[in-house]
């Protein structure tokens, strides 16, 4: 990490500062609740927007489309072509949650 001062005093480094937003991801064959991450003043709709071809997914669980747990990992790369919809967790109602 580098950080770098201004003649004002004011810093600069490499390090992008992230909100983890709680999330559901329906893909083509999976839902799978966890953590996407954004820029602070930015929307979900920015960060699925982005032309990388993976959306970071932390703290995920993947459920079969029985509603099982397939399993669960600290870090999931979903290829955004795969994703069919995206909601933040705090949108949805409790009794709809697997």
């Amino acid at each position: 990490m580098t950080i770098e001062y201004d003649e004002k005093g004011k810093y600069f480094t490499n390090i992008v500062t992230k909100a983890a937003i709680p999330a559901k991801i329906k893909t083509q064959t999976n839902l799978v609740e966890g953590d996407i991450h954004i820029k602070p003043d930015e929307r979900l709709k920015d960060e699925l927007d982005l032309p990388e071809p993976f959306l970071a997914v932390t703290n995920a669980t993947v459920y079969t489309e029985a509603g099982q747990i397939a399993f669960q990992t600290s870090f999931l790369a979903i290829r955004r072509e795969q994703i069919v919809w995206v909601t933040a967790l705090s949108d949805v109602s409790k009794e709809e949650t697997p």
